[in-house]
């Protein structure tokens, strides 16, 4: 039976698609055939092959299997703004069976999928639809990315108090150092681990640069989900 988890952000710009990353590699190093998913991605740049979201591309990149772009992106816009208010604008509605159709293609491949949302959890795909609507609908496991900064601590419990209203499981998070550690970084963190409801799978550290390719997921440890992640070997 494929795993599946969704991975959402204490806001935009707090490394969601790093972790994702990171999530990839460490459950490859595991064994697992694996799979990215972005299925709404904005802000992306016209290429030779069409428009491309460089978040959806680190995806399809760390993946194990050689999926196409579309597979891993369906939805693409060019516009870096809310998916609602850029998908209305160009009349290109999005609609939750694609997104669903899309990870059901994924879970007939792979052993362990990974789907990253685009913003926070409750980002609006439409005037009266989000993100959180569409995981709810497939009950998907909430992995949470906590950007380690100055605020970080009410927005992650904000997050973790939504997820837990959805009924669905929250399975864990992650730290992301967004910037350079301050002096009170260790004190966060330490709130952090005593205020979330979900095992700490671990601290991905501050990289001024490459963090897009680097080799994160040994930061990560995959066992610490619930229920555990069993080695596919």
């Amino acid at each position: 039976m494929t795993e599946r988890y969704f991975v959402t952000g204490t806001d935009t710009e707090v490394g969601k698609t790093v972790a994702s990353s990171a999530l990839l590699q460490a459950a490859r190093l595991q064994g697992f055939t694996t799979a990215g998913y972005k299925p709404v991605a904005s802000g992306s740049e016209m290429t030779a092959e069409g428009l491309r979201n460089t978040d959806a591309l680190a995806l399809q990149r760390h993946s194990s299997l050689p999926l196409s772009y579309q597979a891993v992106n369906p939805y693409t816009f060019a516009e870096p703004t809310s998916p609602h208010i850029v998908s209305a604008e160009e009349q290109r509605p999005i609609a939750f069976s694609v997104l669903s159709a899309g990870l059901r293609a994924l879970e007939q491949q792979a052993e362990w999928v990974l789907v990253e949302g685009a913003g926070g959890w409750f980002t609006p795909l439409s005037d009266h639809r989000t993100f959180a609507d569409w995981v709810t609908d497939e009950q998907l496991p909430v992995i949470l990315v906590v950007g380690v900064r100055l605020g970080c601590i009410n927005h992650a419990m904000l997050t973790a108090q939504a997820i837990k209203h959805s009924g669905l499981r929250f399975a864990g998070w992650i730290a992301n150092d967004v910037v350079a550690p301050g002096q009170r970084h260790q004190e966060y963190l330490t709130t952090l681990k005593r205020v979330l409801p979900a095992p700490f799978l671990g601290e991905i550290p501050w990289l001024e640069e490459g963090v897009e390719h680097a080799q994160t997921g040994q930061y990560l440890d995959l066992n610490a989900l619930l229920p555990a992640t069993a080695s596919a070997q």
